[in-house]
């Protein structure tokens, strides 16, 4: 598949720089977003508005999605205007977003009866990375689908994986943001607790940095609770979103982690008093206050 036509739903900071990248690489782009003016940049440098869901996959060889939530996946593919209604045999839809494995699996059966493909491809790296096209791609589903969109993905990331079968992509992202997500909590934690007991935050880095706790997780709290530098770039509502996915994912799996639950639940209670917006690291604030 060369120079296929590509509609693109979803033109957050992360949607709307691998878009621009697109563009810069010749590529024909129909777009839609809620964000009236992350559409306009789109079209002042040679994109078409589409007037839905449908209408987009219509017309489009690959469709592609960068959303918040599987909620938002699901009402944007079997609405009445969606992506589903509309969309073509042979086309493909890569969903680009965080969501729950076993949606995304739904998703692509429902597809798969129309005659079209599904890759889940979760993203590592910054909005920075994706205007350059060096992404981290996590990409998951049918070999022979995975390789017709596999040119178009090498466009976009500086490292694109074939992770098996569909939704092992989001799976894997799910782990890897528990992993990381639950570090941050446990080392912004320790961060607070040693300043209830007295202990000085900077001694503390300087003591666990040298050890094999050392990390840029480490380092992004120490920026953040010793520093006062919120740097990280991941918001404590995502990770909260993320945990709860993840958590759900185990339910599917019929298995449990106490300490997902309980990493889930110190984002929880932070997204309650307020900080949701704050970058993870910030949960410190909360621990901080907890202590207190």
């Amino acid at each position: 598949m060369t120079k296929p036509v590509i509609g693109f739903i979803g033109l957050g900071l992360m949607g709307g720089n691998m878009v621009e990248n697109l563009q810069k690489r010749g590529f024909e782009l129909q777009v839609m977003d809620l964000n009236q003016d992350a559409v306009d940049a789109c079209i002042d440098r040679g994109a078409t508005a589409a007037s839905s869901a449908k209408a987009l996959a219509a017309s489009s060889d690959i469709v592609m999605l960068c959303l918040t939530t599987s909620a938002v996946v699901e009402k944007l593919v079997y609405g009445d205007d969606g992506i589903l209604a509309g969309i073509k045999p042979g086309a493909v839809l890569i969903d680009f977003g965080t969501s729950i494995p076993a949606s995304t699996r739904k998703i692509g059966q429902d597809l798969a009866a129309k005659g079209a493909g599904m890759i889940d491809a979760p993203l590592g790296r910054t909005p920075a990375h994706a205007k350059d096209g060096l992404l981290n791609i996590m990409a998951a589903g049918d070999l022979d689908t995975f390789n017709k969109v596999k040119p178009v993905l090498e466009q976009q990331g500086e490292n694109v994986f074939h992770l098996g079968q569909l939704g092992a992509g989001h799976t894997t992202k799910l782990i890897n943001n528990f992993m990381g997500m639950t570090t941050v909590c446990a080392m912004s934690q320790a961060f607070a607790v040693a300043d209830l007991a007295g202990v000085d935050r900077q001694q503390l880095f300087d003591i666990m940095s040298t050890g094999p706790s050392n990390s840029p997780f480490m380092q992004f709290c120490k920026n953040y609770a010793v520093d006062g530098v919120s740097d990280l770039g991941f918001s404590i509502a995502n990770a909260n979103k993320d945990l709860g996915y993840f958590l759900k994912m185990l339910e599917d799996l019929g298995t449990q982690s106490k300490i997902a639950e309980g990493s889930s639940a110190n984002l929880n209670a932070a997204f309650d008093a307020g900080m949701g917006n704050g970058n993870v690291p910030e949960i410190f604030d909360y621990f901080l206050k907890l202590n207190k």
